[in-house]
């Protein structure tokens, strides 16, 4: 057994663990900023990216930009302009945020599905939509998380147990995103033990963060409010923007959700009516 097939034997199992605890457990649900703005851009430029990064930027303000896209902006302040966002609580910026997570999903299942199906996907779709997860939900908006609100519940030892299965998940998150990168790769892709990496590795992502990102809108962000006063939640909004605007630069929330659209139409996932049912 090769070094990256026993890395994934021990995270998955890490993930299984997380995830039976949060079935069995009423409260149970199912971590460093450092990348700015440039780092972003450039870690989208390898691999087969430069293409995906050029498509970004051309469309981040074109008049025929994607509907996906379009909506996006009207949701984050419509044509205020990029770093002009409308002042948000720090629970609605992080729910936003875990928007841009579950469309990273979607991409992530329909291209594992198309690989079943023995059909061809670029390998830079994985890797382009790994990095954004490294990039803006690992190293941005799972950091805010664990400095600003996580800190919170610890203080006045509120749901304490499901704070730490987040955490917990936040790492096997992080672990998962490794494999992902190396499967994907250029060199890497077309071996079949890296494409039976990549599967499982997406399966175990997808199965953890639907629940995580759930029990955290539904029950840990809410009780931010019976913990703290309104004036305190305020505070911590207004320094998890400027850690944002530190981190990805002015406007990084629509420049990410730029990113993911692009994505999203390697694949054709980019019309929402797609996903409507037909009689």
């Amino acid at each position: 057994m090769n070094r990256t097939r026993r890395e994934f034997l021990v995270t998955s199992g890490a993930v299984a663990a997380a995830a039976a605890a949060a079935a069995m457990r009423p409260l149970s649900a199912i971590a460093a900023i450092g990348s700015g703005r440039a780092e972003f851009d450039a870690a989208l430029a390898g691999g087969g990216a430069g293409a995906f990064a050029k498509a970004g930027a051309g469309t981040s303000r074109s008049a025929d930009s994607s509907h996906s896209t379009d909506k996006a902006r009207e949701k984050a302040g419509g044509d205020a302009g990029e770093g002009h966002e409308p002042k948000i609580s720090l629970p609605e910026d992080l729910m936003r945020e875990h928007g841009v997570l579950d469309r990273i999903l979607l991409v992530y299942e329909e291209g594992a599905r198309r690989l079943r199906q023995k059909e061809d996907v670029p390998h830079h779709v994985f890797q382009n939509a790994a990095q954004l997860v490294r990039i803006f939900v690992e190293d941005y908006h799972e950091q805010t998380e664990e400095t600003l609100v996580f800190p919170e519940f610890a203080r006045h030892a509120r749901l304490v147990e499901l704070v730490k299965v987040l955490t917990d998940q936040h790492a096997a998150g992080r672990r998962l995103t490794d494999v992902i990168l190396r499967s994907s790769d250029a060199e890497a892709y077309g071996k079949v033990e890296s494409r039976e990496d990549l599967l499982m590795s997406i399966d175990a992502f997808v199965r953890m963060y639907r629940p995580h990102k759930s029990y955290e809108d539904t029950i840990l962000f809410p009780a931010l409010y019976t913990i703290l006063p309104e004036r305190q939640v305020a505070e911590l909004g207004e320094k998890s923007e400027q850690s944002e605007h530190e981190r990805l630069g002015a406007g990084g929330f629509e420049h990410t959700v730029t990113q993911v659209a692009a994505i999203e139409r390697e694949l054709e996932l980019d019309d929402l009516s797609k996903f409507t049912p037909r009689e």
